[in-house]
């Protein structure tokens, strides 16, 4: 993810800032909750040797990854909208319990501008039904450009959006956040129509990291900087914050690790993964490196 990218974080104060979700505002819980982490591909060469194994081809990684971690950020529809034959070999290829987290495509979002989308939104929530169980949540990423001057536009395109497909929104636009009574008007539009926020924590763009959830579902997207140390200390902060919207009645999350070029994103996961086990006791798999299970499997 370029978006908020820097190359010198000495200066950044990652710290999150306040929570400042009205939980009395929403929903009761329903359900336990559900955590799911995972990277933002499932296509990386790199980790042939170290997540997959030695062997692995290019035509078999979502298989392996999928039994790694239990979700995925599905960037590669924001470009395309699978087919039914696509859609019908991830669900093959994936077991019951993993989620795909589905890109709404930008040519609704960015080229569109969410206007006279009707025929290809149907077309994109037609395939993504196909996946069954194995929807998690999908999320609207608004362009650069999408201002608080078009919130009539984002309101009008949810109130139209099947309201079967759970869905997110990130906005991106500094001008929803420079006056914070935009992005609260924006987040009651959202909470009215039960659409979720997503939260970005990157290094460039600190005013992304709203804490605001609209539902009792949220998506994190979590930039690291290479495991620079400070990538420990965030997630580590993440955890308490999770910890304390679990208390509150959070109900289902989706934490997805980006680190430049993704190659270093399992290891990221895998520290998140082990301490929200440790200190939330949770039972989430731990991902299988393939050289630590090597040198295992020699004593």
């Amino acid at each position: 993810m370029d978006f908020g990218k820097l190359d010198d974080i000495a200066d950044v104060n990652f710290t999150l800032p306040p929570d400042c979700t009205l939980w009395e505002d929403l929903p009761a819980c329903q359900y336990p909750v559900k955590f799911y982490v995972g990277c933002p591909v499932w296509a990386c060469k790199e980790w042939v040797g170290l997540l997959y194994p030695t062997n692995a081809r290019k035509k078999d990684y979502l298989r392996y990854y999928s039994r790694q971690f239990n979700t995925i950020e599905l960037n590669s529809t924001h470009y395309r909208i699978p087919d039914a034959a696509t859609i019908e070999r991830w669900v093959a290829e994936s077991p019951a319990n993993f989620r795909f987290c589905p890109k709404i495509p930008q040519e609704i979002s960015h080229r569109l501008m969410l206007q006279h989308t009707e025929a290809l939104t149907q077309l994109f929530c037609e395939q993504v039904r196909g996946l069954g169980e194995r929807l998690g949540i999908c999320f609207l990423q608004l362009p650069p450009y999408f201002a608080p001057e078009h919130l009539p536009i984002l309101t009008q395109y949810l109130q139209h959006f099947p309201t079967d497909v759970p869905l997110a929104v990130e906005f991106r636009h500094a001008a929803w956040f420079a006056d914070l009574r935009n992005f609260d008007k924006a987040a009651k539009q959202l909470q009215a129509l039960q659409v979720s926020t997503v939260i970005c924590d990157v290094a460039g763009r600190r005013d992304v990291l709203h804490q605001r959830l609209t539902t009792r579902k949220v998506v994190i997207r979590f930039v690291g900087n290479n495991l620079h140390p400070t990538d420990y200390v965030r997630i580590d902060e993440w955890i308490a914050r999770l910890q304390n919207w679990l208390e509150k009645g959070l109900e289902e999350v989706y934490f997805f690790v980006h680190e430049p070029d993704n190659i270093l994103s399992p290891q990221l996961c895998d520290y998140l993964i082990d301490n929200l086990n440790k200190r939330l006791g949770m039972t989430l798999k731990r991902p299988q490196f393939v050289a630590k299970a090597e040198q295992m499997n020699l004593f």
